[in-house]
């Protein structure tokens, strides 16, 4: 029992070890191409999950749309993001990244993603994959406690 709780401390130590050094490089990234850790982060939203409707965007980022909105106008005016009307209702829109822009911020991160390609060579695949659970799982007890609409916070 005691192990386990030691092991357990350990790998919390671990990820607020590794948060840091993730803020750093976001700080890092953000610097180089002008841009605050909220724009990262929507970005990166609208990289995995886009295209994306404001609501959506501010929903998955846990910002306040007015917020949102702030952030669209900087991302849009340095060449970002698009915003995109639909056809039929014009009041509609899509966010999406562009292309060469996305790419900028993907070069950047690169240094990191080779060094984490080092760190998994070294498992094997079964490891890979309860690693994998178990961040999916940390990702989802983050989400149950925040447990909040992006309105409240």
């Amino acid at each position: 029992m005691r192990h386990r709780r030691r092991t357990g401390n350990e790998i919390k130590a671990a990820l607020r070890d590794l948060r840091i050094q993730l803020v750093l490089l976001n700080h890092q990234v953000g610097g180089e191409l002008a841009l605050k850790d909220v724009d990262l982060d929507c970005l990166d939203i609208l990289a995995r999950d886009g295209p994306l409707t404001p609501s959506v965007l501010a929903r998955r980022a846990g910002l306040h749309p007015a917020t949102l909105t702030g952030i669209l106008d900087r991302l849009e005016d340095a060449g970002w993001i698009a915003r995109d009307r639909a056809r039929p209702d014009r009041r509609s829109v899509t966010i999406r990244v562009l292309p060469d822009r996305g790419m900028e911020v993907f070069r950047l991160y690169q240094p990191m993603m080779s060094a984490m390609d080092d760190v998994l060579a070294d498992y094997t695949e079964a490891e890979l994959e309860l690693i994998a659970m178990f961040l999916r799982r940390s990702a989802a007890a983050g989400e149950r406690v925040l447990g909040r609409s992006a309105v409240e916070i």
